[in-house]
């Protein structure tokens, strides 16, 4: 745990065995509504670490909300010792309008530090940074994928951080991602301040996806227990799988696109991953493996343009 900080959030302190709601007062609509991030805060009975589970920071990655939400309509995020913050939905604007970014089309996650003054977003990652990150010391950041693109559950992490490397191996989803953190991201800050992060990746924007939530709780209990945050139980799971990197298959021709084989899937070099066809019939394309590898995404939409990404390869480490 990192030391010499003050343990309060909204002006509340984190003792044990309390419970407690604050908001994280953004701005308003411009209707004179308030639009204020709710954060939940529950401590157990004897000190310990403090984890933040963060989604909703893209307001379409409604599988992201969900997890979390389920966390918490079970009670498992009121933990034994230490502390849990949970919150559901980051960007309130996104979620409201069926967005992934705030209203004037900035990207939260393009925004951090922040600022006080500055863009939507930026005054997000501003509350975010000075009134929770202070106190945390783990993060678990929920994701989906976006536009039509469906992630299989997967863990991502840079392979040279070794206190994340402790937190990916714990939460132990079925891929576990190489990925060097964006600048101005939430990782990225993160990183700079000692706050070991992961990113859980599962699903679609939009959509509900029941086995990547599943996926998704299972990691965060995984995690809660080796903090002994929860009583031990037995799990059932796979050593995940390191991709070291990661390249997209992009539509050679604008169509139809039909999609060959299955998320998840492990394809051999010159596999055919899927086929583009014109919608008069008058060609079918096919769509093959570069190399060998494992489909970690995957392009829903039936309609593609020429240079859309279509099949997310990973490649072993």
């Amino acid at each position: 745990m990192r030391k010499n900080r003050k343990l309060r959030v909204g002006g509340n302190d984190l003792k044990p065995n309390t419970s407690f709601q604050v908001s994280l007062d953004i701005a308003r609509l411009p209707s004179r509504t308030p639009i204020e991030i709710p954060v939940f805060v529950s401590s157990g009975s004897t000190v310990g670490p403090v984890i933040l589970l963060l989604a909703g920071l893209h307001g379409d990655e409604v599988n992201s909300v969900e997890i979390i939400r389920s966390l918490m309509e079970q009670g498992l995020n009121r933990p034994l010792k230490g502390t849990v913050i949970c919150i559901p939905v980051l960007n309130i604007y996104g979620f409201i309008s069926f967005s992934r970014d705030v209203t004037d089309g900035k990207d939260v996650n393009r925004s951090f530090p922040g600022t006080l003054n500055g863009s939507l977003a930026s005054r997000i990652a501003y509350h975010l940074r000075k009134e929770i990150l202070p106190v945390v010391d783990y993060v678990i950041d929920f994701h989906t994928g976006g536009a039509s693109r469906s992630n299989y559950p997967q863990v991502r992490y840079h392979f040279e951080d070794m206190d994340s490397k402790t937190l990916a191996d714990t939460f132990s989803a079925p891929f576990i991602v190489n990925s060097k953190p964006i600048p101005k991201s939430l990782r990225h800050l993160c990183t700079k301040m000692g706050i070991p992060i992961i990113i859980y990746e599962g699903g679609e924007s939009l959509r509900h996806d029941k086995f990547a939530a599943s996926v998704g709780i299972q990691g965060i209990l995984r995690v809660m227990q080796s903090f002994e945050m929860i009583q031990a139980r037995e799990y059932s799971v796979e050593a995940p799988i390191l991709i070291s990197r990661r390249r997209w298959i992009r539509a050679r021709n604008s169509g139809m696109f039909h999609v060959e084989i299955g998320n998840g899937d492990a394809v051999v070099k010159g596999q055919v991953l899927g086929f583009i066809t014109d919608p008069f019939a008058d060609f079918k394309v096919k769509i093959k493996a570069p190399a060998e590898g494992m489909v970690i995404g995957v392009n829903n939409s039936p309609i593609v343009n020429r240079g859309d990404a279509l099949v997310h390869l990973g490649f072993r480490s």
